[in-house]
């Protein structure tokens, strides 16, 4: 799992037919302290926003988010962090 960053979405009126209905986000790696990180797009499992701190999860993992194991998705958000804490401080959702 990766803790991510949502920057954005993508609107594609063309896509592979079993991509209908998902909502994909615009996703930016992030961890607390450090610079931000690799951007990349995930299928969006729990109706995140933009600007939300979001869990990440790759591979087969994001399929199984789904249901589906024939789903064309490596990443999916499947959490909204609300709080994370990171060697005793605390971070708040913003």
């Amino acid at each position: 799992m990766m803790i991510c960053k949502v920057v954005g979405n993508v609107w594609a009126t063309k896509k592979e037919e079993t991509l209908s209905g998902m909502k994909l986000m615009v996703v930016q790696e992030e961890m607390p302290g450090k610079k931000a990180g690799t951007v990349f797009v995930a299928a969006d499992a729990v109706g995140a926003g933009i600007g939300e701190r979001v869990l990440v999860v790759y591979g087969s993992t994001a399929r199984r988010a789904f249901g589906k194991d024939n789903v064309p998705v490596d990443c999916a958000i499947v959490g909204i962090i609300d709080s994370l804490e990171v060697d005793k401080e605390s971070i708040q959702r913003t």
